[in-house]
C-alpha cells in the first residue's frame, strides 16, 4: 500500500510540473514569433514530451498496482487464511461401508465410465476421457442442473470459450491469476470459468432499474493450468486442466445483493441434496476468497477414499468490484445511475461431484447405485452401473 501512495504523490508531482510546462508553451505561442521564440517553442516541445511519456509510463505502473488489490471483505468475514474457515452447514453423515471401499479411479475403471490412459495419450497428465455410461452420467449431471436453474428462471446461456485479455481485467482474474491461464498467441485465453465471460455480458451498459435482477446460468468446458506437481490422493478427477461447469451469475441493484447470494446458496445445496451425497458448506476467511470478491461460501463433497472434503462450488458476491472495472451500471427511476452488484455461483462442477456419486453409493459388489434424479435423463433402466465383465 505504501508503494501505491508514493506512487500516486510521484504521479501528482509529475502532473502539476506538466501541466505548468503546457501552460508556459501556451504562454509563449501567443506572443510575437521571433526566432528566439520559435527556437524555445521548439526545444520545449521536446520536453513537454518527454514529460509526457514519464507520466504515462507512471500511470500505467499506478494503475497496475491499484489493479492487483482485492475487494474490501465484507464485515462479518474474518481474517487469516483456510485455518479460520468456518463449517456452517452440514448434510447427511459420512457415509459407512462393511466392505473394503475403493476410489473413484478404481470404480470408474471398472466401471467403464473414464479412460484416463488413452486421455493422458491424447493430452498428457491431468486430462480424462468420458465414455459410454461415464459419458452419459456427466450429460445427466448437466442436464439436471440446466433444468433445475431455467424452471426458477435463470436465462440458460452457451458464451464463447475464449475471452480477451480486457474481459480477464474486469472479471478480476488479472493480474493476479495470469499465470494460471491458457494464453494464444492472438493474446486470448480459454476460460477457468463461464463468470469471466457473464459478468463481461453488460459491460459499458446502463441496464434499466425494472431490468433487474438479471439472472444467467452459463455451461462451460473449464480450461486451468493447475501448476504444480499433483498429490497422489489428487489422480484421477480430484484435480485436472479441463473440467465441465454449469455457472449462475446474478447482475442486481446493490440492495439487493446478500438476498440473491442467499438464493445461490439455497440453489447449491438443493442440487447436492437432490443428489443424495454428504456435503458440508464452509464460509471462507478472507484471505481464502478470491481477491474480487467480498464474501465467498464453498460446498465441499466428501471423498471417502481422501478422507476430506473437497469443493464442488463457490457462492460469492464481487459487490460493486466487477461492475466498476466493467462500467456496468443502471438508472433508477429517480434517473440517478449507479452500478450494479454481481454474483456468482458454481451450479455445479461436475469433476469432483462424479467421484463423490461413485465413492459415496458404491456397493460391496463393486457396483455404484445412481442418483435417482438422474435417471431421468440417462437412456437405460438400471438404477445402478456394474463393473464391466473382463
Amino acid at each position: 500500500m505504501e508503494e501505491i501512495l508514493n506512487l500516486d504523490d510521484e504521479r501528482r508531482k509529475l502532473t502539476t510540473l506538466y501541466e505548468e510546462m503546457q501552460a508556459r508553451r501556451k504562454r509563449l505561442s501567443k506572443t510575437k514569433p521571433t526566432p528566439e521564440i520559435i527556437s524555445e517553442l521548439r526545444s520545449f516541445g521536446d520536453e513537454i514530451k518527454i514529460k509526457k511519456e514519464e507520466l504515462d509510463k507512471l500511470e500505467a505502473t499506478l494503475q497496475e498496482k491499484l489493479a492487483a488489490l482485492p475487494n474490501l471483505p465484507a464485515a462479518d468475514v474474518v481474517a487469516g487464511g483456510k485455518e479460520n474457515n468456518e463449517v456452517i452447514y452440514t448434510f447427511l453423515n459420512k457415509p459407512q461401508f462393511d466392505f473394503e471401499p475403493k476410489d473413484h479411479v478404481e470404480l470408474a475403471t471398472s466401471l467403464g465410465l473414464i479412460d484416463y490412459e488413452r486421455a493422458a495419450k491424447m493430452s498428457g497428465a491431468g486430462f480424462w476421457c468420458y465414455t459410454g455410461a461415464g459419458a452419459l452420467l456427466e450429460w445427466a449431471l448437466l442436464s439436471y442442473f440446466i433444468d433445475f436453474h431455467t424452471k426458477n428462471a435463470y436465462t440458460f446461456m452457451m458464451p464463447p470459450f475464449m475471452l480477451s485479455e480486457r474481459s480477464a481485467y474486469i472479471s478480476g482474474h488479472l493480474p493476479k491469476f495470469r499465470d494460471e491461464l491458457y494464453w494464444n498467441q492472438d493474446n486470448l485465453c480459454l476460460n477457468a470459468t463461464s463468470e469471466m465471460m457473464l459478468g463481461n455480458y453488460h459491460r459499458e451498459e446502463i441496464l434499466k432499474e425494472t431490468e433487474l435482477p438479471k439472472k444467467y446460468c452459463a455451461y462451460s468446458a473449464c480450461f486451468r493450468r493447475e501448476a504444480g506437481a499433483y498429490r497422489q490422493e489428487e489422480r484421477g478427477m480430484v484435480r485436472g486442466h479441463q473440467f465441465n461447469k454449469i455457472e449462475m451469475f446474478i447482475f442486481c441493484r446493490p440492495e439487493d445483493s446478500w438476498n440473491y447470494f442467499d438464493e445461490l446458496l439455497e440453489n447449491v445445496k438443493k442440487l447436492i441434496e437432490g443428489l443424495g451425497l454428504h456435503y458440508q458448506i464452509s464460509k471462507l476467511a478472507a484471505e481464502d476468497c478470491s481477491a474480487a470478491m467480498a464474501k465467498t461460501y464453498d460446498a465441499e463433497i466428501w471423498l471417502p477414499s481422501m478422507g476430506i472434503y473437497k469443493e464442488v462450488s463457490s457462492v460469492s458476491n464481487a459487490l460493486d468490484y466487477q461492475a466498476r472495472r466493467g462500467s456496468v451500471r443502471f438508472k433508477g427511476v429517480d434517473q440517478k445511475t449507479e452500478f450494479v452488484h454481481t454474483l456468482n455461483g458454481s451450479g455445479l462442477a461436475t469433476s469432483r461431484l462424479l467421484p463423490a456419486i461413485l465413492e459415496q453409493n458404491q456397493q460391496a459388489d463393486g457396483s455404484v447405485i445412481i442418483p435417482e434424479v438422474l435417471r431421468p435423463y440417462l437412456p437405460f433402466k438400471e438404477d445402478r452401473l456394474y463393473p464391466k465383465v473382463k
